[in-house]
């Protein structure tokens, strides 16, 4: 297969508005966007651009008077805003440019809704300021992490072997798929910026200001991944010390040339102190030394920082139980609250570890009420099944936005937050995302960054509506069957009650229970003859727990009131451990762990169902998946069941066969 998969904008998902008369009013390259998909739409299905319309998409500024009315004298607000309403036959759209792009991709997910019964004006705004997917590319080509790094989806969309792609439509696609789902920023470079990615901001900027222009049309800013070392590497200087004079004229000089290429630039996103990325701790400085360096040249532009709070010690002494790479980017961070800049973004990790399958939210989110604060989700399923597994993660995500740090009432995680953020999927597989299922992920990444209230259920019915409108109907049970529950099923057969990783080290894809047990990366589970689990309470433990507020301290200090899905998180128990449902822990992991495999047995036959119903190729590509995650849920089974019967001695209470 050489032809990229459509994903959700096949033609078919815009037979409502190509069959009608449209009319487009407005001006600039969002609008002209519009103008062409809508121009695209009715050239495939009948329809026109006109003025007597069946369908407005207007600025406000352009909006007829009589279009006007049926918008019941309600004014959109922001640019990235939009109303639509329908009275009297007529369905309008309008807003601010951006909104006029959004509203159409709304209309295009409303399908005949759209244009039936009359409805009121309804509003429609974005509930985060900044949606923006972090690419971790690598223009050359990594002895280790590829071309990219902890990516399942083939190479890059934007670079190959040390360069730019010549053909950037396939970038363009990216930007239409992004528009439609409301992302509206992109970092183009991996976080750990090699030698040949920090030249993208001097010699290489073309290249930048290239992925750019094709971005523009879709309301997407570039970001780039800087290293915080840039004015040694790259500017010939002695020190990158952020209060160093040179240095600040060095990044102000610098950064003035990147707005020269490309005046809608987003800004710079930085890992330093972190993981061998150098950072301010070498010149006895603070991140938030760091981060106003950056803010402070990028402010005249109107661009920001994000400065990613994923800081820890990765050489760690698995001998020392009193340190903790839980407590890590709370105790760097937290003392810094209110000495960031206005355009600096903490970019922070939703859990305190690194994206596993459960994890407590992290405490820095209500730590730091002063300080502007993005959450850092991943749509590439590192530790997740690496999309050769179905996973949706749409529960997990919509979990974490709700969850409300200071007890139920209190403000949300997306009530906190004022950006979302994902490490994208993305490759330059034809399916985009590697498992053409995983699609769904980046879907509601971007849907869940405009609205995180949405229902993970709804957001799946969208995407199988649009992704495959000739067949939806029929096509809708059997994949929420394979789906819905896929999160809680990978959880079932991977590490037990939120203790974590279990992975193979390095490449992190199958079991090995005890791979980074022994290792300096601060990921144990501690698990002995006796029991399981890390003690991070205060009156024990390494003291994570009191990181929280209240309620949440307490909850999570208490083995009574902690919830069994994070229990080896906080707790070190015994295997025989009563849990809430009334099972011992051990008893718990056998029968998790069997059942999970049972269920990934049970997505074939109903995939197998759909055969004639999807493309033959697609049907092909996710049944080779399926197959793959039914080996690996039973490998991950009988590692996991085996090494704790050998650990505790204690059988199957079922008498099932472990080995």
């Amino acid at each position: 297969m050489t032809e990229i998969h459509s994903a959700w904008l096949p033609p078919e998902a815009f037979r409502a508005i190509g069959s009608r008369r449209v009319l487009v009013a407005g001006e600039g390259p969002l609008v002209e966007t519009v103008r062409e998909e809508v121009g695209r739409a009715c050239a495939g299905f009948g329809g026109s651009l006109a003025d007597g319309a069946d369908l407005v998409l207007a600025t406000w500024e352009s909006l007829p008077d009589g279009a006007r009315k049926v918008l019941d004298g309600a004014e959109p607000g922001g640019d990235e805003e939009f109303l639509i309403g329908r009275r009297g036959g007529v369905t309008v759209v309008a807003g601010g440019p951006a909104g006029v792009l959004y509203g159409l991709f709304h209309v295009v997910r409303m399908g005949e809704r759209a244009f039936g019964a009359d409805f009121a004006a309804e509003p429609h705004r974005p509930a985060m300021r900044r949606r923006m997917l972090d690419h971790w590319d690598n223009v050359d080509v990594h002895p280790v992490m590829g071309q990219v790094e902890r990516g399942y989806a083939g190479g890059s969309i934007f670079w190959e072997e040390g360069g730019p792609r010549g053909d950037l439509e396939r970038v363009r696609a990216y930007g239409r798929l992004l528009a439609a789902v409301g992302v509206n920023a992109v970092a183009v470079n991996n976080v750990n910026v090699h030698a040949t990615e920090a030249r993208l901001l001097t010699d290489r900027l073309g290249d930048v200001a290239d992925l750019a222009g094709v971005l523009r049309p879709y309301g997407i800013k570039v970001h780039l991944s800087v290293t915080f070392a840039a004015p040694v590497v790259l500017g010939g200087l002695d020190t990158a010390d952020p209060l160093d004079e040179d240095v600040r004229a060095w990044w102000a000089e610098a950064t003035h040339r990147v707005y020269e290429a490309i005046p809608d630039f987003g800004g710079y996103l930085v890992k330093a102190d972190s993981e061998g990325q150098p950072g301010p701790f070498a010149y006895g400085r603070t991140h938030a030394d760091g981060a106003n360096l950056l803010a402070g040249v990028l402010a005249p532009y109107g661009g920001v920082v994000h400065w990613r709070a994923f800081v820890y010690d990765h050489r760690q002494d698995w001998r020392d139980r009193s340190t903790d790479r839980a407590r890590a980017a709370c105790d760097h961070f937290a003392p810094l609250d209110g000495q960031f800049a206005e355009n600096a973004i903490l970019q922070v990790k939703h859990g305190p570890m690194d994206f596993q399958v459960r994890e407590p939210v992290s405490p820095v989110i209500a730590a730091m009420p002063r300080t502007r604060l993005a959450v850092e989700l991943q749509v590439t399923q590192e530790y997740t099944g690496q999309q050769r597994h179905v996973c949706y993660l749409a529960p997990m995500w919509r979990e974490v936005l709700g969850f409300e740090p200071w007890g139920p009432g209190g403000r949300s995680v997306a009530g906190v937050a004022e950006e979302l953020v994902a490490v994208s999927n993305v490759g330059a597989d034809p399916y985009w995302t590697g498992h053409p299922l995983a699609q769904a992920n980046l879907y509601a990444f971007g849907r869940l960054a405009w609205d995180p209230g949405l229902d993970p259920g709804e957001i799946l019915d969208e995407w199988i509506g649009l992704t495959f409108p000739d067949v939806a109907e029929r096509v809708r049970e059997p994949l929420r069957t394979i789906m819905d529950g896929s999160w809680e099923t990978y959880e079932r057969y991977t590490a037990p009650l939120g203790v974590g990783f279990m992975v193979r080290p390095g490449h992190h894809y199958g079991p090995d229970v005890d791979g980074y047990e022994y290792t300096p990366w601060g990921t144990y589970h501690f698990a002995d003859r006796d029991g399981v689990g890390v003690d991070r309470t205060r009156a024990t433990g390494t003291g994570y727990t009191g990181q929280y507020p209240e309620p949440w301290s307490e909850v999570y200090e208490s083995l009574e009131r902690c919830p069994d899905e994070l229990l080896l998180f906080f707790h070190h128990v015994p295997y025989g451990h009563v849990l809430k449902s009334g099972k011992t822990v051990i008893q718990h992991i056998y029968d998790t762990h069997f059942a999970g495999a049972e269920e990934v047995a049970a997505l074939r036959p109903v995939w197998d169902g759909l055969a004639g119903l999807v493309d033959p190729a697609l049907h092909a590509r996710v049944g080779e998946l399926l197959d793959e995650q039914l080996r690996s849920a039973r490998e991950w089974r009988d590692q996991i069941n085996t090494y704790f019967f050998r650990k505790s001695g204690v059988p199957d209470a079922h008498g099932r066969r472990i080995h």
